[in-house]
């Protein structure tokens, strides 16, 4: 679970991090009050999604009625697929420098590793692939933690002058407190400034807390509910694993593993998934319409590929499901399902008299679904 940028701040602020003076506001008229205690000001879309400054959700405002008209551009507006409901209005810095820090879970060396870049404010993925000589990954030993030996090598590779490790190291321990206190996978600071008078400040922030994680932190979980859509409410509420992608193939399989195999064959057939949707085991005939409908609400959607091997989970409850939604969701785009395993014969009796596409194996499932998704041209 992502945290919103905003909410990000706060945390790491309780523990000794600093970041810009700003509010949340929900209005125009509530972003211009903001701006009228704090100047010139930054205007942020408070949405889960990286890149934010490229999608036009970052604007600078220089005066009160800038930020008011700022915001009022970005409330009610998408990003990147997102709703901007709330806007983080905060004190805009004199910026010397941007640097990268954060603490991530890394599960090939399988432990924490502190990492640090004198390059900020960009794809750090990209730096580390074009220039990884500039990007320091210092793993962590999880019996020893965070030490200031550590520390020293990650200001070294930010290029700090010595006068600033004293303020660095306490940056890098309430980073690495706030990752372990909240349970979270990533504690990311993606621009730490170095202002122009010398302050370390947090200019932006992210944070990802692990969902598995989530009964101990019931503060975290309100606040990843916050900013949830409809669909995502519906997914937890019905014990669905689903994440929202890019593409146009919607995808529902029982297992994970089943599920990234069905999602890597729509890409191998010349298409992509538009979402991971794993519907459990043992799932019933309620929770499969609960995926459908959440599958089918995505414009995105061009046609609907069903991979499900029956072990404890039924064929046939599958089918009753899918049935189902057949009559309350009248899909607008064509649905093709392959059904192995236990009741595999009923559940295809099912499908077949409700006339639903139904395939013997997967490959033939994910060819005739790419198919039926592209348009007449023959592209995708």
């Amino acid at each position: 679970m992502r945290l919103l940028e905003y909410q990000a701040k706060e945390l790491l602020a309780q523990r000794g991090v600093p970041a810009p003076s700003g509010q949340v506001a929900a209005t125009p008229e509530a972003a211009r009050e903001v701006a009228a205690r704090l100047g010139r000001v930054v205007v942020k879309a408070q949405v889960s999604v990286g890149g934010r400054g490229k999608a036009g959700g970052i604007k600078l405002a220089e005066t009160p009625a800038e930020a008011e008209a700022a915001a009022r551009a970005l409330l009610g507006s998408t990003l990147k697929g997102l709703p901007v409901r709330q806007v983080l209005v905060e004190q805009a810095l004199e910026i010397a420098r941007e640097l990268y820090l954060s603490v991530a879970l890394d599960r090939a060396q399988r432990c924490l590793v502190l990492i640090s870049c004198a390059e900020g404010g960009v794809d750090i993925e990209e730096v580390g692939r074009l220039r990884p000589a500039s990007l320091a990954r210092i793993p962590l030993d999880p019996f020893v933690g965070l030490r200031g030996h550590h520390i020293r090598q990650a200001a070294h590779a930010a290029h700090l002058p010595a006068e600033l490790g004293a303020a660095f190291a306490g940056l890098a321990e309430g980073l690495y407190r706030c990752l372990h206190e909240c349970d979270a996978t990533l504690a990311e600071i993606n621009p730490l400034a170095l202002t122009v008078d010398g302050r370390l400040v947090a200019a932006d922030a992210k944070i990802v807390v692990d969902d598995n994680a989530l009964y101990r932190q019931p503060e975290l979980a309100a606040w990843g509910q916050e900013g949830e859509e409809p669909y995502q409410a519906l997914a937890r509420e019905q014990g669905l694993s689903y994440i929202k992608l890019t593409g146009e193939i919607g995808c529902m399989v029982n297992g994970a593993g089943l599920a990234m195999a069905t999602m890597d064959i729509t890409r191998l057939y010349g298409s992509a998934p538009a979402n991971f949707a794993d519907i459990g085991g043992g799932a019933r005939a309620e929770r499969v319409l609960a995926a459908l409908r959440i599958i089918l609400a995505d414009p995105q959607v061009r046609a609907v590929l069903i991979n499900i091997f029956g072990g404890i989970t039924r064929c046939d409850e599958v089918a009753e499901g899918i049935v189902a939604a057949l009559r309350e969701l009248r899909p607008r785009v064509p649905i093709v399902a392959r059904l192995v395993g236990t009741n595999q014969e009923e559940g295809q009796r099912i499908l077949g008299q409700a006339q639903v596409l139904t395939a013997h194996s997967l490959s033939e499932a994910a060819r005739l679904a790419v198919s039926l998704a592209r348009p007449a041209g023959g592209q995708p």
